[in-house]
């Protein structure tokens, strides 16, 4: 490989985050809809559901999921987060595909529970060290369930997805302290 190469690719590697040690998330549609009786989207999120609060997860519903649609997953994430990657504050996975909700303080049934960025294999409220931040609740539709073990993280989840995301949907809401 030429000099000219090598230095593309390493400029490319540095725009596109290779080696950072985080899986992309599928590019897929966003074709569902992801609302919440506890939030209103691009609003603030209820200290209830911060980790300054009582730290329960708020309830969340979703529709539209694609034909062909075997399970789900569920990311809470914070970009805004000081740090090269996104907190996670919420990883689920294996949300059986007949799931259209999950009710306040509770995991999907029969979905799995990975670990978030504080270690915990759990719901991780909002917590911003400072100013506002938004907090992503993202769902995927997929066309399979994940053969993960029990307590994954995010990583492993978004690499296990690849090829099998149908569709996605997003509720923001804000949060400062």
């Amino acid at each position: 490989m030429n000099k000219s190469w090598v230095g593309i690719t390493l400029v490319a590697c540095f725009l596109q985050g290779c080696g950072s040690g985080s899986a992309a998330e599928p590019d897929v549609a966003t074709n569902m809809v992801v609302s919440s009786s506890s939030l209103a989207s691009r609003q603030a999120i209820p200290e209830k559901y911060s980790a300054y609060g009582e730290n329960v997860s708020p309830a969340l519903s979703w529709s539209g999921a694609p034909s062909g649609t075997k399970s789900f997953v569920l990311l809470l994430e914070d970009p805004d987060a000081p740090s090269k990657t996104p907190f996670v504050h919420w990883v689920v996975y294996n949300i059986p595909g007949g799931t259209t909700s999950i009710g306040e303080g509770q995991s999907p049934a029969g979905g799995v529970v990975g670990k978030n960025s504080a270690n915990m294999v759990a719901y991780y409220g909002p917590k911003p060290p400072s100013g506002m931040h938004h907090y992503h609740f993202i769902v995927y539709a997929l066309d399979a369930d994940l053969t993960l073990d029990a307590g994954a993280e995010k990583d492993a989840v978004v690499k296990a997805m690849a090829g099998h995301a149908l569709g996605r949907g997003e509720l923001i809401g804000t949060f400062s302290h």
